[in-house]
């Protein structure tokens, strides 16, 4: 979360890449151009690649995840469309400051809008910018799946409620897409090991480089078990395996995402992300999810990202005060009485 001072600031530093870019119409819409690999960054005392700094995603809340149908397999948008983007985006913008002036407290002062671009989704591959169908094993894992999003679901416990919900993780993959707020992203560095942390929920990943074996696969955990190695002298790949079960591969606050939280997560699940230096300010991070049992075909995000080290990540307190549980429970029960009682 930010100050107006960050937005404003991260709004004057943003400049997308390739992939992003807020200018020119490119002549070829559909395709994605290739990830740049020239620049080397500097190395750390111990000689990997330094990508030690912050790195929050809040300039692509706006992308959608998945990509309108209407705009079949381009990549990005005509300048007729950049233009009905802008003009969404600058009007989301502007919550905060009409709050301000009628002196109200509300969604204006929580969420932080990003700033427009041209891409048409974060999804590249397949080329439809779409999740691929759910198997027939997804669908019935999916249609057990519980969550306060699902439409028309009654509320009797806290199983009824997603990790999320429960202000326990978000899980992977979804924690590497952009929200509505908490967007902050910070890497440290020290020999044989990569941190990645989080602003929502201040989750950390732990990504050992040093060539370490794997955990035994009946160990499962809620953000899986990664292992990193150097490519090319400006890229971190990372491949994480023995992701628990529970959380939606992808989370409703991402937009563009499915609506209810229900794609689920099964024990054949594999990511594997690059972390590519493309300057000394710029990071594209590719991120491939693949899991036969629950998707008919793997599926690739290209995000973007810019360092902004003045960015303030923020204390994220929720399951002290989290009373939203117990109130839908209540509410539920009671909604239910009233009704058998007027069937009555």
């Amino acid at each position: 979360m930010k100050t107006r001072d960050l937005v404003l600031g991260a709004a004057a530093a943003w400049f997308a890449l390739g992939l992003t870019m807020a200018c020119a119409q490119p002549a070829d819409l559909t395709t994605v151009p290739k990830v740049p690999d020239s620049f080397k960054p500097k190395k750390t005392a111990w000689g990997d690649p330094d990508l030690r700094g912050t790195w929050p995603i809040d300039h692509l809340n706006g992308t959608p995840l998945q990509r309108d149908p209407k705009y079949g397999e381009r990549v990005f948008l005509t300048d007729e469309e950049f233009a009905e983007r802008s003009k969404f985006i600058s009007a989301a913008q502007s919550g905060y400051e009409k709050e301000e002036q009628s002196n109200k407290i509300g969604i204006g002062h929580w969420a932080e809008m990003g700033q427009a671009n041209r891409r048409t989704s974060l999804i590249v591959s397949p080329s439809n910018g779409r999740l691929p169908e759910l198997t027939e094993e997804g669908k019935r894992r999916s249609a057990l799946m519980r969550s306060s999003w699902r439409r028309g679901q009654p509320f009797d416990w806290v199983t009824d409620f997603d990790s999320w919900d429960r202000c326990i993780t978000r899980g992977l993959p979804a924690s590497m897409f952009p929200f509505q707020y908490n967007n902050g992203m910070r890497i440290f560095q020290a020999p044989g090991v990569v941190a990645l942390n989080m602003e929502m929920i201040h989750e950390t990943r732990i990504i050992p480089t040093d060539g370490r074996p794997p955990i035994p696969g009946r160990i499962r955990n809620w953000l899986g078990e990664s292992r990193g190695h150097w490519e090319n002298g400006n890229t971190l790949v990372v491949e994480t395996t023995n992701l628990r079960s529970g959380p939606s591969v992808t989370n409703v606050g991402t937009i563009g995402s499915p609506r209810e939280n229900d794609m689920p997560i099964s024990e054949d699940a594999r990511i594997v992300e690059r972390f590519t230096m493309t300057g000394a300010d710029s990071i594209v991070y590719e991120i491939t999810y693949s899991d036969p049992v629950v998707f008919t075909a793997p599926w690739t995000a290209r995000l973007d990202w810019q360092r902004n080290d003045k960015y303030g990540m923020f204390e994220y307190a929720c399951h002290e005060g989290n009373v939203q549980i117990r109130n839908y429970i209540t509410s539920s029960r009671a909604e239910r009485a009233k009704k058998a009682g007027a069937s009555q």
